[in-house]
């Protein structure tokens, strides 16, 4: 009966160890250990949704600790008292707040937004305040009803589209398109072999280019030889001596100034012309008047008796 009692005695223990081995690994799993005794805070939430035992808390991206518990306060309608278990390594600065941030994958945690208060801090037991973090879930949760809005909207326009689309208007423009780029593929094959001809005759250009250019550079070596100063003081001469020459044709010294500015002498000039005009006249009428002429020499009259 010893043994027999003895072996049951071995098996409740075992059976003991096992549970205990079990709690443990869970409470492990979960993030909570029960071995070490860390500072309890307590955080106040409107809204702890999704929020459970065990959940972690986070400070700057490093696991600070674990929530031990979640209770409704009802004493304060609305609200819920989280409590938390913090290593007491941690210092939590005054005016610091905690926020509930879920995941793609929906896993939920709590954030510290620790202060900058590096002189107070917050006391073990004491509550801080915490909010629901408007992440990128709570986002989309807020653009749903905005794009239920625009359904409709959207649903209206593919309709548009698709009417659109089905017009043949629009596959006659779209063939016209492929003419006209069909057609200007073959122009700028055109203008490519106009441009290889011309780059076929650049050589010749050029060197009727460069002969010009030669040309223009010996006329322009021609006319710097030119000594331009003596031609200018030849000019200059020249239109001085021409300024003279009018001047005295403009004053009443000399026979061309004289002639030019008298009218009595022209009056007298013109006279004479027409006397010796008279002259040569009766000259040619009679000449014997006043040209006598004998082979046998003239012969004396002898006077009458």
């Amino acid at each position: 009966m010893e043994q027999k009692h003895g072996k049951e005695v071995k098996i409740a223990l075992v059976a003991l160890l096992g549970v205990f081995v079990l709690f443990v690994g869970m409470n492990f799993l979960k993030g909570l250990n029960i071995f070490s005794k860390g500072d309890v805070y307590y955080i106040s939430f409107q809204d702890v949704s999704g929020l459970a035992s065990s959940s972690p808390i986070y400070a700057d991206g490093y696991p600070v600790g674990t929530v031990r518990s979640i209770d409704y306060d009802y004493s304060h309608e609305g609200k819920t008292k989280v409590t938390i278990d913090i290593d007491p390594k941690m210092r939590i600065p005054k005016g610091s707040s905690a926020v509930i941030e879920s995941d793609m994958l929906g896993n939920v945690r709590v954030n510290l937004l620790l202060a900058n208060n590096p002189r107070e801090k917050v006391m073990p037991g004491e509550v801080i305040p915490g909010d629901m973090a408007t992440g990128l879930m709570a986002k989309a949760a807020t653009l749903i009803p905005v794009v239920e809005k625009m359904l409709p909207k959207l649903d209206s326009i593919l309709t548009s589209i698709n009417t659109l689309l089905a017009n043949p208007a629009i596959a006659q423009s779209l063939q016209n398109i492929q003419v006209t780029t069909h057609n200007l593929t073959a122009t700028t094959n055109e203008l490519n072999r106009l441009m290889a001809g011309l780059n076929g005759q650049v050589p010749g250009l050029v060197k009727k280019a460069n002969g010009v250019l030669d040309n223009t550079q010996t006329l322009t070596g021609n006319l710097a030889q030119l000594d331009v100063a003596t031609t200018l003081a030849k000019v200059d001469a020249t239109m001085q001596n021409v300024q003279a020459m009018t001047d005295k044709l403009n004053s009443n010294d000399g026979t061309l100034g004289l002639l030019m500015r008298d009218a009595s002498l022209y009056n007298h000039l013109s006279s004479t012309a027409n006397d010796a005009d008279s002259l040569l006249i009766d000259l040619k009428a009679h000449p014997k008047r006043y040209v006598h002429f004998s082979l046998f020499g003239r012969k004396e009259k002898t006077p009458k008796k």
